[in-house]
C-alpha cells in the first residue's frame, strides 16, 4: 500500500509525538510512504512566521527525516493542481485539498487526523 502523510502526520512520526494514532505509526512502518512538496511548503512558511521551530534549518530538518523514515517526495504536477479545481469546498485549506487531490490522482492513501478529508472519498488512515 503506498500512503501520503499529511504535514502534520509526518511531523508526529519524525519526533515520535504521542499524538500519532498506533494504526498510523503502524501503516508508516508498513507502507510505501510518500510526503508531498505541497507539506515542505507549508511547513516554510510556518517557520518563516515563527510559528513552528526545528533545532536545526528546516532544510536540514527535512534532509534527515525524510531519509531516516525511508518517505519519497512527491512533486506538485499538473494533474494534482488540476484535480483541485474539481473539488467540493468541504475544507478550504490550500495545502489540504492540494494534498487530497494528490492523493487521489496518484492512488494513495493519507495518513491523517483532519475528518474533513473523509468528504473526499479519500482512504484516511488513523
Amino acid at each position: 500500500m503506498a500512503i501520503l502523510l499529511d504535514t502534520h502526520a509526518f511531523l508526529w512520526w519524525s519526533q515520535n509525538d504521542s499524538r500519532l494514532s498506533s494504526r498510523a505509526r503502524e501503516a508508516i512502518v508498513d507502507s510505501e510512504c510518500f510526503f508531498s512538496l505541497a507539506s515542505c511548503w507549508e511547513v516554510a512558511i510556518k517557520v518563516s512566521l515563527e510559528r513552528l521551530r526545528f533545532d536545526r534549518p528546516v532544510s536540514q530538518f527535512f534532509a534527515e527525516q525524510l531519509l531516516a523514515a525511508g518517505v519519497s517526495l512527491i512533486p506538485i504536477e499538473f494533474r494534482h493542481v488540476m484535480r483541485v479545481a474539481q473539488l467540493p469546498f468541504h475544507h478550504r485549506d490550500p495545502f489540504d485539498r492540494l494534498l487530497i487531490a494528490q492523493a487521489l490522482e496518484q492512488d494513495f492513501s493519507i495518513v491523517s487526523s483532519d475528518r474533513a478529508f473523509d468528504a473526499y472519498g479519500v482512504k484516511r488512515i488513523w
